[in-house]
């Protein structure tokens, strides 16, 4: 019996894909715990329809995340952020990701997620220190994060 998965099922087959499997397997698990779907002439053709309207959305957001990055690594994008200094002339506390989103968001009015940033550590110096983005599977962006005595 031919059938569409709805899910992935570990070793039958991944969501969106069309495959022969037994029919006792199929009308006794797949189609009872809605895993898979009968692969009529007509869920087929919709099967396609989402495909490709999935591959129209995948591209917008591509294009979305490039023109991000272009913004973002221009040589005035300095995310400046100022922290308290110690006696020491070190930085009191750290700077986390999520203060970095936020001062990206209030100086340049751009939204990024704080768990696309590539900190693996906090921000504990003073200066200029730059940050990765991932932004999209395909695109990466570097921000530049000024830390100055506040």
């Amino acid at each position: 019996m031919k059938v569409i998965f709805l899910a992935d099922v570990k070793g039958q087959g991944k969501r969106g894909e069309v495959k022969e499997v037994p029919t006792g397997y199929a009308k006794n698990f797949l189609l009872k715990k809605n895993l898979a779907k009968v692969a009529t002439a007509q869920a087929v053709s919709e099967l396609s329809g989402q495909k490709k309207a999935q591959a129209k959305l995948d591209e917008e957001k591509l294009l979305e995340a490039k023109q991000l990055k272009d913004l973002l690594e221009k040589e005035e994008t300095v995310v400046e952020i100022k922290g308290k200094i110690g006696q020491d002339g070190r930085l009191f506390g750290s700077i986390p990701s999520k203060k970095i989103v936020e001062a990206l968001a209030e100086q340049f009015q751009l939204k990024v997620d704080k768990h696309k940033l590539d900190l693996p550590n906090p921000i504990k110096t003073l200066g200029v220190t730059k940050v990765a983005i991932k932004l999209h599977k395909d695109v990466n962006a570097t921000i530049k994060v000024h830390v100055s005595q506040g």
